[in-house]
């Protein structure tokens, strides 16, 4: 995104300086390495970082169990002047602007991983992180859609926001929200967040079947508003176009009305995307390009699986076109397309454009390998003009992305921040360059931080985990400043396709890695949904005055094949009383009752309890197989 700073250099306090030196010099000492020994890749603690650093992006109230430690509330009052509750999402990058459109495309694709890779990432035990990774943007889009025809499609003023340098906790910056509606519309944002709602519904189905339901209403509802009411969002909303100017909406329609299809299986979106595919572009334009602007190639290949699962007999004509442009998207990035190829740089990274372009590699080889999976599951291979690949080379290619992401690279440097013994230290990020309030609880003010902390040459106070930067030049050249955004800035965007990807990657390569940690989980991590299945539904409401009541009833089912004891969830958001779970001794925890210990295979217990609006969060914390 596009930054304006203005700042001067002073000296900041001596004990400012006092308090981060030492943390400061062990970090420098470590990036300072010269020899570096480039060990195998670790994908599933690369994964694991990776849902660390969505956990560092996000606004609102956070949990009282986060692993981020050095992050705290922000942004508590978001959509109060507009009286409406725009509390929670995600920070798009290292500033503080709730910006709509890369925000949608990171849970779309954050809910693609999930449904593509859900066998392996709950083999590794993250699909507790994946869902809650999901929901925190779902939850806030759930809130910013407060009437069919309406979407809160930002929170924060990015001028205002660029021209300070302070954390999320301290923002002093207008928190101004601005909406679509039918007179100010925005189909590429409507679109491309019914598309996040959508994916995250099938994300959803197997573990929490009510919210899956909530969110392809929302879903439909979105997706009308954005054909019906046609327009760019920052036409609508001019303040976003200095920062993500939209190209176009007619991408984000058909990917729209695709992820629809898959998550309903109603024909009349099969046929939308048929019907307007050549008008619109889906069938006619060759990319080779996938972003958080540009969602062809992610349409081309999302529909091509269609046609290789036989779920649109009657429309194969129309979608073998666009399978043509997913090959050619694909055969682009291999270096098969007859000269008309994706660059490569020197060491072998795909470089699209100058600006963050480790979102452009970690989006197309996630959708590389979602394509490879699709072509070995039907026995084929990619034809390029340039030759046949077979499924197994393009997972190659792939994986030599991923791996010089992770180190493997001319410059022997990750790209990920915490990952690897050589990593960006000066990263262009608010709260990781600014000293915690845990440990400086008094405001640092907007000229301050500039001052003395934009400014300063040692390493980041707080080391943001799992951060992917936005990497090297076209010749691989790397300049670790913090006033280098182009190349130091970490976006959501570009981080969110990596779960996808590390988590197919570790499944294929896993334990190759002399440090390696199986699942790369901690204490504090939310622990798979699987093997007990949470079916959520409302059995009655009534009203008290002008207050709704809501009984809501949660079954669970043991789906595996062992007898489960030792069960404990977690019940967050919970403002009501429940029934038929016995509190545990740390808070929103709860264990089965004294006289239900004990889960058989396929054995089923519910619990109920009364509150208004919407549903508790409750996942697994815990249990045993007997």
């Amino acid at each position: 995104m596009f930054h304006t700073y203005v700042w001067s250099i002073s000296i900041f306090e001596a004990i400012m300086k006092t308090l981060n030196s030492g943390v400061c010099l062990i970090l420098v000492g470590l990036l300072t390495i010269t020899a570096v020994t480039v060990a195998e890749s670790n994908y599933g603690e690369a994964l694991d970082k990776t849902f660390m650093f969505l956990e560092a992006q996000r606004s609102g109230k956070l949990p009282s169990d986060r692993r981020v430690k050095w992050r705290g509330d922000s942004g508590l009052k978001d959509g109060f002047l507009q009286n409406v509750d725009l509390v929670g999402g995600y920070y798009d990058a290292g500033d503080h602007v709730k910006f709509g459109l890369p925000m949608a495309f990171s849970v779309t694709m954050l809910a693609w991983g999930t449904i593509e890779y859900r066998k392996e990432i709950t083999n590794l035990n993250q699909m507790g992180h994946a869902l809650w990774a999901i929901r925190w943007g779902t939850d806030y889009f759930i809130k910013a859609h407060t009437q069919p025809n309406v979407l809160w499609g930002q929170v924060g003023d990015g001028n205002s926001d660029h021209y300070c340098w302070e954390r999320a906790e301290d923002m002093t910056t207008p928190r101004t929200a601005f909406k679509l509606d039918q007179d100010h519309p925005g189909s590429d944002l409507a679109g491309e967040t019914a598309a996040a709602l959508a994916a995250s519904s099938m994300a959803f189905k197997p573990y929490n079947s009510s919210y899956s339901d909530l969110l392809l209403v929302h879903a439909k509802q979105l997706f009308s508003f954005a054909d019906r009411f046609r327009g760019l969002y920052d036409d609508s909303i001019p303040n976003a176009k200095q920062f993500y100017k939209s190209s176009g909406y007619s991408d984000e329609l058909l990917w729209a009305a695709a992820w629809l299809f898959r998550a309903t299986g109603e024909e009349q979106y099969l046929k939308y995307v048929v019907d307007n595919g050549a008008y619109m572009g889906g069938t006619g334009l060759a990319v080779k390009e996938f972003s958080w602007d540009n969602k062809y190639a992610g349409l081309q290949i999302l529909l091509s699986k269609v046609l290789i699962e036989k779920k649109g007999v009657a429309y194969t004509s129309t979608l073998k076109l666009y399978q043509a442009k997913a090959d050619y998207f694909a055969c682009a990035c291999l270096q098969k397309n007859d000269g008309y190829n994706v660059q490569l740089t020197p060491g072998g990274l795909m470089y699209v454009h100058e600006w963050n372009n480790m979102q452009y590699a970690s989006a197309a080889s996630f959708l590389l390998a979602v394509y490879s999976d699709s072509l070995s599951a039907a026995n084929s291979e990619l034809t390029c003009p340039d030759g046949q690949v077979q499924p197994r080379e393009i997972l190659d290619f792939v994986r030599s992305q991923a791996d010089y992401i992770l180190g493997k690279n001319p410059k022997s440097m990750s790209y990920m921040v915490g990952y690897g013994p050589k990593y960006p230290a000066h990263v262009h990020h608010r709260g990781a360059s600014i000293a915690s309030i845990s440990f400086l609880p008094s405001p640092v003010s907007c000229v301050q931080g500039f001052d003395a902390w934009y400014c300063r040459r040692e390493a980041d106070p707080n080391v943001i985990q799992g951060a992917l930067v936005g990497g090297p030049d076209r010749n691989d050249n790397f300049n670790d400043e913090r006033s280098n955004y182009e190349q130091t800035e970490p976006t959501i965007s570009a981080s969110a396709p990596l779960v996808g990807l590390f988590s197919k990657l570790e499944s294929l390569y896993g334990n190759t890695g002399p440090n390696h940690k199986g699942s790369a989980t901690t204490n504090n991590q939310p622990p798979q949904c699987e093997p007990i299945k949470f079916v959520h539904s409302i059995t009655s409401k009534w009203n008290v005055g002008k207050t709704t009541y809501y009984r809501h009833k949660v079954t669970m089912k043991n789906t595996s094949q062992k007898p489960i004891t030792g069960v404990k969830l977690m019940v967050r958001e919970l403002t009501g009383p429940i029934w038929g779970l016995s509190p545990a001794a740390n808070k929103n925890t709860y264990e089965l009752p004294q006289w239900l210990r004990l889960l058989k295979p396929g054995s089923e217990c519910s619990f109920v309890y009364v509150q208004e609006g919407p549903q508790a969060k409750v996942s697994l914390l815990s249990y045993k197989y007997r």
